[in-house]
C-alpha cells in the first residue's frame, strides 16, 4: 500500500493520495494510526498545531494519569448515558489494555493510593516520544506520515482541504478513508478549538453544543453578586481540604441525593475549581441548563455528627468571639471560617443549632459554568444518531469520529483519556473492515 504525491498543478495548491488521512493528533488519532500503521496502511495525519499531543503533554504535567485500576463493571459506569456505547470501544482497549499497551512503550505504571494508574516517571513526555518513535519506525507495517501547521478547511468533492501555514499552500488529499480527531472545545490554544463544528455540520452531520465538562463554576454569594472582594482578597487561591459535596436530588426532600463525595476543592476569584468539583460538575452543569439554577452542599466537617458539632457550637464561649470559639472547639480556621462568614445569614451566626445545621449543610449556590475554553474536557459533539457502531459518519460512509469531538463526558481519573484512546482503535477496526481492506479486495 503506497502513498502517492502529484505535482501541483499552481504554485499554491498540493495533492496527495493515500489510504487513510488522519486529521487531528490527540491521543484518539495517534491510536487510530498506530492500528492502522501495523495493519500495513498507508497513513497520513494532519494536525494545525506544531507538535502533536499537546493536550496530553499538558495534562500529563502534574502526573499523567493514564487509567483507572477499578473493575470493569465499575469502569464502564463513568461515562453516564453514553456508558452502553463506549463499553463496546472498551472490550478492545480497556484500563489493563492501556497498562500494556504503556508497557510495550517501555513504560511502566503503577497504581496510586486513588486507584489512578500513572508512569512510574509521572510524566507524559517519555511516554509520548516512545509512542511517535514506533508510528515513525514501526518493527512491522507501514511508517505513519506527519503533517504540521496543516488546517483543515473542510472538503472539495470528496477531497479534504487543508491550508499549510509553513508556506500558505492549499493541500488537497485524496484518501479512501478519513479519521477526524479533531477533540472538542477545551484548551483551544493547544489546538482543540471547536472549529470543525460548522464544516461537519454542513455534510448533514448532527452536532450537540459544546459545553464545558470537569469545570469550576461562578458563584452567586449570599447577595447574588459572587464572593465579597474581601473574601476574594484572602482567600482566593485556597484550598478547601477535608470536606464533602453533596449535590442533592431534584424534586422533593425525599429524593435521594445524585452525589456525596469526600475531597477537596479551590476558592478562586469568581468561585469554585478542582477535583471534587469536577467530579460534580456534570450534574450541576445540567442542573444549571434546565433550572436556571444550581447548588451544592458542602459539609466542612465531614468526620464529624451533626450532633457532635451543635453541641461544641453551643458550649459556652464567654468573652471569646466566634471565630476563636469555633477554632479552639471545632478547628474551623481559615478558608472554612471565611465560608461561614461569607455565606452565612448574620442572624444564623447567633444561633447554635442553625449555625451547626449550615457547618454540615452550607449552601452554596451557583450562577454559571465557567468559560468551555477553561474546561479540563468537554460535553457534546457529533451525535451519536449520525454514527454507526464502528463511529462512521452515516452522512458520509467514507469520514469516521473518534475522541472528544463525540457527544460523550467522562470524569477525571484516567477515564476520558481510556475512552478516547479505545475509540481510536474502534475507528481504525472499522475502517479497516469497511474502507480500506475492501479497497484491495
Amino acid at each position: 500500500m503506497t502513498t502517492t504525491t502529484f505535482p501541483h498543478p499552481h504554485a499554491d495548491s498540493y495533492f496527495l493520495q493515500t489510504d487513510v488521512a488522519i486529521v487531528g493528533g490527540g491521543p484518539a488519532g495517534l491510536m487510530a494510526a498506530e492500528v492502522l500503521s501495523q495493519a500495513g496502511v498507508s497513513v497520513h495525519l494532519f494536525d494545525a498545531m506544531p507538535s502533536v499531543g499537546r493536550k496530553f503533554l499538558l495534562a500529563g504535567r502534574g502526573g499523567l494519569n493514564l487509567t483507572h485500576s477499578e473493575s470493569f463493571d465499575l469502569f464502564q459506569t463513568r461515562f453516564g448515558a453514553r456508558q452502553n456505547e463506549i463499553a463496546t470501544w472498551l472490550q478492545h482497549t480497556d484500563a489493563q489494555g492501556v497498562r500494556d499497551w504503556a508497557k510495550g512503550l517501555g513504560v511502566e505504571t503503577f497504581v496510586g493510593t486513588s486507584g489512578r494508574v500513572f508512569p512510574v516517571e509521572m510524566k507524559a513526555a517519555p511516554l509520548l516520544r516512545a509512542w511517535l518513535r514506533r508510528l515513525r519506525h514501526p518493527a512491522c507495517g507501514v511508517p505513519v506520515q506527519f503533517h504540521m501547521r496543516h488546517h483543515w478547511r473542510g472538503w472539495q468533492g470528496n477531497r479534504l482541504v487543508f491550508h499549510r501555514q509553513t508556506d500558505a499552500q492549499t493541500v488537497q488529499v485524496q484518501a479512501q478513508a478519513t479519521l477526524l480527531a479533531l477533540g472538542g472545545a477545551s484548551w483551544p490554544r493547544l489546538g482543540s478549538d471547536g472549529a470543525w463544528v460548522p464544516v461537519v455540520q454542513s455534510q448533514g452531520v448532527e452536532v450537540a453544543d459544546l459545553q464545558p465538562a470537569n469545570c469550576g463554576f461562578d458563584v452567586l454569594g449570599r447577595q447574588g453578586q459572587g464572593w465579597t472582594p474581601y473574601f476574594v482578597d484572602k482567600f482566593a487561591g485556597h484550598p478547601l481540604k477535608s470536606v464533602a459535596l453533596t449535590v442533592q436530588g431534584r424534586g422533593d426532600a425525599l429524593t435521594p441525593d445524585r452525589f456525596l463525595r469526600r475531597g477537596e476543592f479551590v476558592i478562586t476569584q469568581t468561585g469554585v475549581e478542582g477535583s471534587l468539583v469536577y467530579a460534580a460538575s456534570a450534574m450541576l452543569r445540567d442542573d444549571l441548563l434546565a433550572c436556571g439554577q444550581a447548588r451544592f452542599l458542602l459539609d466542612l466537617l465531614p468526620d464529624k455528627t451533626l450532633a457532635q458539632v451543635e453541641k461544641e457550637v453551643a458550649w459556652p464561649r464567654g468573652s471569646r468571639s466566634l471565630s476563636s470559639h469555633l477554632k479552639s472547639r471545632l478547628g474551623l480556621e481559615g478558608v472554612k471560617m471565611g465560608l461561614i462568614h461569607e455565606l452565612c445569614p448574620p442572624d444564623v451566626l447567633q444561633q447554635p443549632g442553625a449555625l451547626a445545621a449550615h457547618i454540615k449543610s452550607l449552601a452554596v449556590g451557583l450562577k454559571s459554568p465557567r468559560p468551555v475554553a477553561e474546561a479540563i474536557s468537554t460535553a457534546g459533539g457529533v451525535k451519536w444518531s449520525s454514527l454507526g457502531d464502528d463511529l462512521r459518519l452515516k452522512a458520509r460512509p467514507d469520514v469516521y469520529c473518534a475522541g472528544e469531538m463525540l457527544d460523550w463526558e467522562a470524569p477525571t481519573g484516567g477515564y476520558l483519556l481510556t475512552a478516547c484512546l479505545a475509540s481510536g482503535v474502534q475507528a481504525a477496526r472499522g475502517i479497516l473492515l469497511n474502507s480500506v481492506t475492501k479497497k484491495h479486495q
